[in-house]
């Protein structure tokens, strides 16, 4: 079950990074560079390479994704997963190191006095721009949380991050129609900062991972629900998570009839780790350990 899980979701998180690098390929980097080059727009050309950048953090998803599904060996008895981990903190870097360069350049361009004319084809460009990268944000973020794949996710905000820039653009255009002639770089520097702390954020996450952090309450909370309905578990307790990827591992330990048979107590361990698995759209690795509902026993 738990392998079917993990096909299932490799392959649509394929689909929307497969997306991504089409939208990048064909429209959006040759129309920011031809016309970023024929219009003379820094920010443009600018966004173009932001554009590159996101291209080249698809391909580490692709990386990611194909690593982290590799099924466990004698070396990795836990699996692979954290390599997409790895793979989601190298995106937030890279995100943050553009970010910080958007800030960069466009301070730079203010301080040498830089004033581009506006250009209506520019405007065009970073409106479409806008519009195709918010479509792949929204359904790259949306599989990604489905199947809880830290780089997609990360790779989600590097659309939006796009996107974004692409809006930097428009503001300039508008504002230096409107007599502000830095308000592209302005525009810009906000956007730059932005993107910094989405990236902060994300290597925030993937830390936290690698740390061993117990999986979200949501999930957790769902998990307890499933033991508790349970009719033939008197308690539980040493509930233990942590996620390796997009794979859930949970430890814990089941109070039951002191008087069942080993056959019998181990059954409904089973079946308890049946439920877990049916209810749960993660795969999970379970250990569940059957104690007698005695009095030392119980905490």
């Amino acid at each position: 079950m738990n392998e079917d899980k993990q096909n299932t979701a490799a392959r649509q998180l394929r689909l929307v990074t497969y997306l991504s690098i089409f939208a990048n390929i064909v429209i959006l980097v040759p129309a920011k560079f031809i016309v970023g080059a024929l219009t003379g727009s820094l920010s443009l050309l600018a966004d173009g390479v932001h554009s590159v950048s996101d291209m080249l953090t698809d391909f580490a998803v692709l990386l990611g994704i194909h690593f982290g599904s590799k099924k466990p060996d004698s070396d990795h008895p836990f699996g692979h997963g954290k390599l997409e981990t790895l793979s989601a903190a190298a995106i937030a870097i890279g995100l943050l190191a553009v970010g910080l360069g958007m800030v960069y350049y466009a301070a730079h361009d203010i301080a040498k006095g830089n004033i581009k004319r506006p250009r209506n084809l520019v405007l065009i460009v970073a409106i479409l721009a806008i519009c195709v990268k918010e479509i792949v944000y929204r359904i790259t973020k949306a599989v990604a949380i489905k199947h809880h794949c830290p780089a997609a996710l990360a790779n989600a905000w590097h659309d939006r991050a796009d996107a974004l820039s692409s809006v930097a653009v428009v503001i300039g255009v508008i504002a230096q129609k409107f007599g502000f002639d830095y308000g592209d770089q302005v525009a810009a520097i906000a956007v730059g900062i932005m993107v910094a702390v989405v990236a902060v954020r994300i290597v925030g996450d993937c830390m936290a991972e690698f740390t061993e952090r117990a999986i979200d309450d949501v999930t957790l909370d769902h998990i307890k629900d499933i033991i508790k309905a349970n009719g033939q578990i008197h308690q539980y307790h040493r509930l233990r998570t942590r996620a390796v990827g997009r794979e859930i591992f949970l430890d814990l330990h089941i109070l039951v009839d002191p008087k069942l048979s080993i056959s019998a107590a181990h059954e409904i361990s089973e079946r308890l780790e049946i439920e877990l698995h049916r209810q749960l759209t993660r795969p999970v690795n379970i250990i569940i350990h059957v104690e007698p509902d005695v009095p030392r026993m119980r905490e």
